[in-house]
């Protein structure tokens, strides 16, 4: 069986249409911060174990960016929506 997401504007699709494109929890620095600071933020990342939120682009669909909660584990989607619309403290 082939995975699904239920994109918010398109309806559930296979997510051989998306693009994942990062982990969308990270806040960008300050334009003034150090060096060190904007080191961390282009270069480290976690490896998160369980339920992450990450930007994904619909490529072949409505070219929308979304947030899409899943486990790193299972890959099961837990929750979807619409980047433009988030706001990143509030669940997905």
């Amino acid at each position: 069986m082939a995975s699904l997401i239920s994109c918010p504007h398109c309806g559930i699709r296979p997510k051989e249409e998306f693009t994942i494109k990062g982990d969308a929890n990270l806040g960008r620095p300050a334009p003034d911060a150090g060096s060190d600071a904007w080191y961390d933020y282009v270069y480290l990342r976690d490896n998160p174990k369980g339920r992450h939120k990450e930007y994904w682009h619909h490529s072949s669909g409505c070219r929308r960016w979304l947030i899409v909660e899943r486990d790193t584990v299972t890959h099961k989607v837990h929750g979807v929506s619409d980047a433009a619309l988030a706001k990143l403290g509030d669940p997905a």
